[in-house]
C-alpha cells in the first residue's frame, strides 16, 4: 500500500470489533476488511485529518485489505476541485495509496435519488414544507415529541413533489424530505431527520444537474453499501447518528450492510482544528494561506518541516482510544525532533550576526576545515567548510561585561572553540558612536586547528558556530511559534480570533548561512547547530535569495 517502511499498527478496540466480525460465523466472515477515508472537499486536511488517514488506511493495512478515497462532495456551496487536488496530494505525501479506489459521493446521486424515492414509497419518508425555523420551533424536548402536519402526507403526494423538487420548481428552504422514523426519540437525530434539502447551487463536478442534494447522514451509509465497506470508522461525534447509520441501511435494498465504528478525534492544545475556523483565518487574512507554517493543516505542517515519517510516529503513539482527550502540541514537535535529529544535516548559520575579526589571523588568506555532516551517521559523509580572517557569530556568544558563569566571548575573558576550527580568546572590540558593538576583536591558537589543542589544555568556553564572511549566504529566516497563546483557543465561551498569538512569527532579515545552502531546495532540513532544526520554504525561497522555516527547537518541552 505505502512506500515507506510501515510497523504494525497496534492492537486496538477497533480491530478487536474486526476479529469478531471476520472470525467464522461472524457477519463479515470469508470477506475481505474494507474501509475507507470520506473527506469533504470543503478545505485542505490537517493533523486530525493525518490521524484518521492512519486509522482508515492502516488498519486496512492491517489486514491486508482495502481503503477507498472518497470525496464526500454532497454540499456544494463551498467544495472546489482546489481542494480536490491538494486532498489527494497529502494523502500520497503521507506514504498512503488508495490505488484505482477513488469515488465522489457524487457519482452516486441518482442512485441516492433512487433510494430516497424507494424509501417513500416504502411509507418511510416523507415531504416536508415546514421551514428550518419551523422545524426547529416543532424539534420538541426530552419530555415532547416533535411534531409535522406532513408526517401523514399521501406517498402518491410525497412522490410527486419530490419529483418536482428535482426538478427545479421550488426554490432554496420551501421543502425536504424527511426520513419517516420515530418523533418520540430520545436521540434528536433519529427525529425525522431531514435527508434531503433544495439547494439552487452549482456543483463542482455535476454542474446544474441537481438542485436538490443528500444530507451527510442519508448519504453516506448508502455510499458505503454501495463501495461494499465491511468497516465504516469515524470519529466519536458521529456515535449518536450511528442509528440514523443503522437505519438507512436496512431499509434500503443494497446487498452491502456495513458496520459503522467510533474512535476518538485528535485534539491538541495551542490550536483549532474546525474546518471553518481554519478557512476564516485563511479568508480574513489571519495567516498567509492554508500552507502557512503555523496552521495545523498538513500542507502547514509541511512547509514548516515536518515529515511524513514525524507525523505517522505521532499517530502512532498517540494510539486509537474511545474518549476524546487533548495532546500536547509539544508532542508533536517531540516527533518531528526525533526524525529529523536522525536524518537532518548538521551545518552552521548565524541568525543574528555580528562580526567577528582574527586579528592575529592573515589578511587574504583562507583555508577550509572538513565537518561531518551528521556526527552519528558517517554514511552522510563531510563538506568543506572555508575559513578566513573576518567571521560572523552569533551576537548573544559576546558579552563585553559577561554575568557570573558566562563561557563564551568577553574581552580578556576564557578560551572559546570556534565549532570544528580554532581555539580563540576575545581581545576587545569596536564600537559605534551611540555605544553599539560593530565588531569583535580576537586572536586565535593556529596550534589549535579542528581538534583539542597540542598542550592537551582544556578549554572551558562553549563552542561557538561561525560563518566565514567572504562565503556566507544571505538569508531570511522565519521563526514559529503557536499560532494561539490560549493552550484552549476553541473551548466554550472563547473566541478563538482573540487568542492569537502576536508574536506567532519574528521574521529576521540578513541572517547569514555557510556556502554549502546557497542552492538548498524544499523539502531539505537541517539543524543549525546550536539553534534548531530548519527547512527551506517552499513557496517563497528562490536561488540567491533563500528563505528557511524553524521547524522545531533542539530543546525538548515535551512533559514525559
Amino acid at each position: 500500500m505505502a512506500e515507506f517502511e510501515k510497523t504494525t499498527m497496534a492492537q486496538n478496540f477497533i480491530h478487536n470489533f474486526i476479529d469478531e466480525d471476520i472470525a467464522p460465523g461472524g457477519q463479515f466472515a470469508g470477506r475481505t476488511v474494507h474501509t475507507r477515508f470520506p473527506p469533504e472537499p470543503n478545505g485542505y486536511l490537517h493533523i486530525g485529518h493525518a490521524k484518521a488517514i492512519y486509522v482508515d488506511f492502516g488498519t486496512a493495512d492491517k489486514y491486508h485489505g482495502m481503503c477507498n478515497l472518497r470525496m464526500d462532495d454532497t454540499n456544494p456551496t463551498k467544495e472546489d476541485v482546489e481542494f480536490v487536488d491538494a486532498i489527494q496530494e497529502d494523502i500520497k505525501w503521507l506514504g498512503y495509496d488508495w490505488e484505482d479506489r477513488f469515488y465522489y459521493a457524487s457519482d452516486y446521486f441518482e442512485q441516492m435519488y433512487q433510494y430516497a424515492v424507494e424509501l417513500i414509497e416504502k411509507g418511510l419518508a416523507y415531504v416536508c414544507q415546514l421551514s428550518a425555523e419551523e422545524m426547529a420551533a416543532n424539534r420538541g424536548d426530552i419530555n415532547v415529541p416533535a411534531t409535522s402536519p406532513y408526517r401523514d402526507r399521501p406517498i402518491a403526494e410525497s412522490l410527486d413533489l419530490f419529483r418536482r423538487m428535482r426538478e427545479g420548481e421550488f426554490p432554496d428552504g420551501a421543502m425536504t424530505l424527511r426520513a419517516k422514523i420515530d418523533l418520540a426519540s430520545g436521540n434528536f437525530n433519529m427525529r425525522d431527520p431531514a435527508i434531503y434539502r433544495i439547494k439552487h447551487q452549482r456543483h463542482h463536478r455535476t454542474g446544474d444537474a441537481w438542485c436538490i442534494y443528500p444530507m451527510y447522514d442519508f448519504a453516506h451509509p448508502i455510499e458505503d453499501a454501495i463501495e461494499g465497506i465491511t468497516h465504516s470508522l469515524c470519529t466519536l461525534e458521529f456515535e449518536a447518528h450511528r442509528p440514523l447509520y443503522d437505519w438507512v441501511r436496512d431499509n434500503i435494498s443494497c446487498p452491502y450492510k456495513p458496520r459503522q465504528i467510533e474512535f476518538a478525534r485528535l485534539g491538541i492544545d495551542h490550536t483549532v482544528m474546525s474546518k471553518r475556523k481554519l478557512r476564516q483565518l485563511v479568508e480574513e487574512g489571519y495567516v498567509s494561506g492554508w500552507d502557512d507554517p503555523r496552521m495545523p493543516t498538513i500542507c502547514g505542517l509541511r512547509r514548516r518541516g515536518y515529515t511524513p515519517a514525524s507525523i505517522r510516529s505521532f499517530s502512532e503513539q498517540i494510539g486509537v482510544a474511545k474518549a476524546d482527550s487533548t495532546v500536547e502540541y509539544a508532542f508533536l514537535e517531540s516527533c518531528l525532533r526525533a526524525d529529523l535529529d536522525r536524518t537532518a544535516e548538521r551545518v552552521m548559520a548565524v541568525l543574528h550576526p555580528i562580526p567577528l575579526t582574527i586579528v592575529n589571523y592573515p589578511e587574504g588568506q583562507s583555508e577550509s576545515f572538513t565537518i561531518e555532516n551528521h556526527p552519528k551517521d558517517p554514511e552522510m559523509g563531510t563538506r568543506e567548510v572555508s575559513f578566513s580572517r573576518h567571521l560572523f557569530i552569533e551576537a548573544d556568544d559576546f558579552m563585553e561585561e559577561p554575568v557570573k558563569k558566562y563561557k563564551r566571548l568577553s574581552p580578556g575573558g576564557m578560551e572559546c572553540r570556534l565549532k570544528g576550527a580554532y581555539v580563540i580568546r576575545c581581545v576587545g572590540c569596536n564600537k559605534d558612536e551611540n555605544g553599539n558593538v560593530t565588531e569583535i576583536l580576537a586572536e586565535y591558537d593556529p596550534d589549535s586547528r579542528g581538534g583539542d589543542p597540542a598542550d592537551g589544555r582544556k578549554i572551558k568556553g562553549a563552542a561557538i558556530h561561525w560563518v566565514d564572511a567572504e562565503t556566507a549566504v544571505d538569508a531570511e529566516v522565519r521563526l514559529y511559534d503557536n499560532l494561539f497563546d490560549d493552550a484552549a483557543p476553541d473551548a466554550a465561551g472563547k473566541n478563538f480570533l482573540e487568542c492569537l498569538n502576536p508574536h506567532s512569527l519574528e521574521v529576521l532579515k540578513g541572517c547569514k548561512l555557510e556556502a554549502s545552502l546557497a542552492d538548498a531546495k524544499a523539502p531539505a532540513s537541517f539543524q543549525f547547530m546550536r539553534l534548531g532544526y530548519f527547512c527551506v520554504d517552499n513557496r517563497d525561497s528562490k536561488p540567491g535569495a533563500p528563505v528557511f522555516n524553524r521547524s522545531v527547537s533542539l530543546k525538548d518541552s515535551f512533559k514525559k
